[in-house]
């Protein structure tokens, strides 16, 4: 394919229009100001390999029995991620992820990369989503960036993008579904 060792500005746009989303949709403000999070929104955790990990949380809610807040971590899936709609391809490394059931629709974020071709990523991603009942809309691509969205009943819809540069594929999945579907 013509054009896929290099990023077109379009392209790069998108793929960076990608990453921001998923990266702003982890990010919580704070009730009143909508610029930062409160102070005990975040925490470090220390993995097993000696580096810190970031976790964000939403504010808590007043209400106990409310679902669990919004959340994002880097490095790893963050807490209740619903790796059974979402499962990690095999031999990838999870860069970011986020999650937030409280909304409807519930929506789940996850930036990895693999050193396969972004033929690969989209090919095991389709056979996992459709045998979930998800249909690939169809398109490939959206300019030099291999894309693909995938729709389940009326409202439920999840897309997956990657670029491959340099031997690595860098892959981001999206996902809007009900609360129930997030597991």
């Amino acid at each position: 394919m013509k054009g896929m060792g290099k990023l077109k500005p379009t392209g790069l746009a998108l793929l960076a229009a990608a990453t921001l989303f998923a990266t702003a949709a982890c990010t919580p403000t704070a009730p009143g100001n909508g610029s930062s999070p409160e102070p005990s929104a975040s925490k470090q955790t220390a993995t097993s390999t000696g580096s810190s990990t970031a976790t964000a949380s939403a504010p808590a809610s007043q209400d106990p029995s409310a679902s669990p807040s919004p959340s994002a971590t880097v490095g790893a899936l963050v807490e209740g991620f619903p790796s059974k709609l979402l499962p990690l391809m095999p031999g990838a490394k999870v860069l970011s992820s986020s999650f937030d059931k409280t909304g409807t629709p519930a929506t789940a974020a996850m930036v990895g990369s693999v050193g396969a071709p972004a033929a690969d990523v989209l090919a095991f991603y389709t056979k996992e989503l459709e045998a979930q009942g998800f249909k690939a809309v169809p398109g490939e691509s959206v300019e030099t960036v291999a894309s693909k969205d995938f729709l389940r009943g009326e409202n439920e819809t999840i897309n997956v993008a990657v670029v491959h540069n340099g031997g690595v594929s860098t892959f981001t999945i999206g996902a809007n579904v009900s609360p129930e579907s997030a597991k």
